[in-house]
């Protein structure tokens, strides 16, 4: 390439250098949105320099991030929010196929398939523009789509070279989460045929046993999949449609919805636990079981601006049926063998499994929502050397500060002993103190400063009158008992000292030592019976009268 031809093909960038654009690519395909928005303004920055020949793959990625940046900060909720996230779509679709036109028009539909653009996005382009608003969900997955889109065929062919490492292994993430959704999707297919040919009174049996005859070879490749990524798995099986079940999952089971259950005590529907146990007892081992719940903790977390949702329910559903099944204390011991069979096949597992009953308990805690007590309660039962009932209680208090709620044994004598931690508590305590307790308080602070002001005259002549006075009987300067005499209430001991035997301080003794030959008169005092501390004792003594 000669050097003429090499200018022609240079062109100026926004960005500083490669660093700068990994940076910003990095920032925005990660899951912290403090990442994200530093990401967004960077290209902001990258716009205002060059806005004529900005790339469009550029700009259509910072649309769709900042949807999910502020649909994960709860600043826009509703309509607002699928308007956002509509406008960012229209935008993907219209500018990214808008290249590929040429003097005659061609429908959108072909030119998406061209670029390997799924058709159903565009389909979702054509409502937000022509028909009614789809729903937040559907804008929700078409904008995950439209950032894979994107990674895939514009960030990761930018570095030229080889590929990126990270951008491959990204890549191969997504791929495998598709394929693990697909097979997840499988299953579910398998379980709704056997529940639709089954008996209307035998469904839940023939839930429990299709899977076991009819479906092997789709339950080993899930746990093929599970040796090679647990963790992605059990990621796509807390996503909502699959433990997470949808109301339209619900009313095709005939199970009762979450409303009818108690959200205190959670538990997941006996016919959609029963959906789910054949995957669920081929992946059980002990380190699936810990997984599982580090995970399911997670979510918990994430969850904590909606504590009482759909989701949360769940969430903590499945956190209470592990803790069950690992329950050793709720044993049947006068029931029989078959009915005995009956309860264990319900279980996710048999086996008891020593869990991290330590990390458990931090976990609950740092996940507060309406069911945390009775998860809580769940970890002390079962443990093998629980706190003492001292600390338990305490740990219940805690538990109920970050909850806000209260337990139904708050009225024990144990947690009325307990401190202050809330105002409704606070409240609580003042309703329920007596008028004698308060009278009590009062006699103590009253106690409390008499005891500081005789402190205070101790070694004086004077004292403070404890006897109970009318003080509006007598007049302004006088004590009970005083007579009319001057000198009643001069003390045993005391001196005369003129006017002239006082001590003067000087108005400006710097003045008279500049004067020459002049100098301060010396009145030695003749001794003052009252020291400065009995003065201020005996001020005090009279600001009390």
């Amino acid at each position: 390439m000669n050097k003429k031809g090499f200018e022609k093909t240079r062109h100026v960038v926004a960005w500083l250098n490669k660093a700068e654009w990994d940076q910003v690519r990095d920032y925005l395909y990660s899951m912290d949105s403090s990442l994200q928005r530093f990401a967004l303004e960077r290209i902001s920055a990258w716009r205002a320099r060059c806005a004529d020949s900005f790339p469009v793959a550029v700009d259509c990625t910072a649309d769709l991030v900042r949807c999910q940046v502020r649909d994960r900060s709860g600043q826009l909720t509703g309509d607002d929010l699928t308007l956002m996230y509509g406008t960012a779509l229209v935008r993907f679709v219209n500018l990214i196929t808008d290249r590929q036109q040429g003097r005659k028009a061609r429908p959108l539909r072909q030119l998406a398939g061209n670029l390997n653009i799924p058709e159903w996005v565009v389909d979702l382009r054509h409502e937000i523009m022509h028909g009614t608003l789809p729903s937040l969900k559907w804008c929700r997955k078409g904008c995950k789509v439209a950032l894979e889109w994107l990674q895939q065929e514009f960030w990761s062919r930018q570095l030229g070279g080889g590929p990126d490492e990270q951008l491959v292994a990204r890549q191969k993430e997504v791929d495998a989460c598709r394929n693990a959704r697909e097979l997840l999707i499988s299953f579910q297919k398998d379980q709704y045929q056997a529940f639709d040919d089954g008996s209307p009174e035998d469904k839940g049996k023939s839930l429990w046993q299709a899977p076991l005859a009819d479906m092997s070879s789709l339950l080993g490749e899930i746990k093929q999949f599970a040796l090679e990524s647990r963790e992605l798995l059990i990621d796509v099986l807390l996503e909502d449609g699959f433990l997470v079940p949808t109301m339209e999952q619900l009313e095709a089971l005939g199970c009762a919805t979450s409303d009818s259950a108690s959200p205190t005590e959670p538990r997941v529907p006996q016919t959609f636990l029963r959906f789910w146990l054949p995957l669920l007892k081929m992946l059980n081992s002990s380190s699936f079981i810990h997984l599982f719940l580090e995970k399911l903790f997670v979510e918990l977390k994430l969850l904590s601006k909606e504590p009482n949702g759909h989701r949360c329910f769940y969430i903590s559903a499945w956190i209470s049926e592990v803790f069950l099944c690992n329950n050793n204390k709720f044993e049947y011991h006068f029931e029989t063998r078959l009915q005995k069979k009956a309860r264990m096949k319900d279980r996710i597992f048999i086996d008891r499994i020593k869990l991290r009953w330590q990390q458990l308990l931090s976990a609950c805690l740092d996940a507060p929502c309406i069911s945390t007590p009775h998860l809580i309660q769940l970890v002390l039962d079962d443990m093998e050397h629980p706190p003492p009932q001292e600390t338990r209680e305490k740990l219940f208090q805690l538990c109920s500060i970050y909850t806000q709620t209260e337990r139904s044994e708050a009225s024990t004598p144990l947690q009325q002993q307990q401190p202050i931690y809330t105002v409704s508590m606070l409240l609580d305590q003042m309703q329920h103190s007596s008028p004698m307790d308060s009278e009590r308080s009062e006699e103590r602070k009253w106690a409390d400063v008499q005891a500081e002001r005789a402190l205070a005259l101790r070694g004086s002549p004077w004292q403070v009158c404890t006897d109970n006075v009318t003080w509006e009987n007598h007049a302004l300067g006088k004590v009970p008992g005083q007579s009319d005499d001057p000198s009643c209430l001069m003390v045993d001991n005391y001196s005369i000292m003129t006017v002239f035997d006082q001590p003067v301080e000087l108005e400006s003794s710097a003045t008279r030592s500049s004067i020459p030959g002049a100098s301060a008169p010396a009145r030695p005092a003749e001794g003052l019976l009252w020291s400065n501390s009995e003065l201020n004792k005996l001020k005090c003594g009279l600001k009390l009268f």
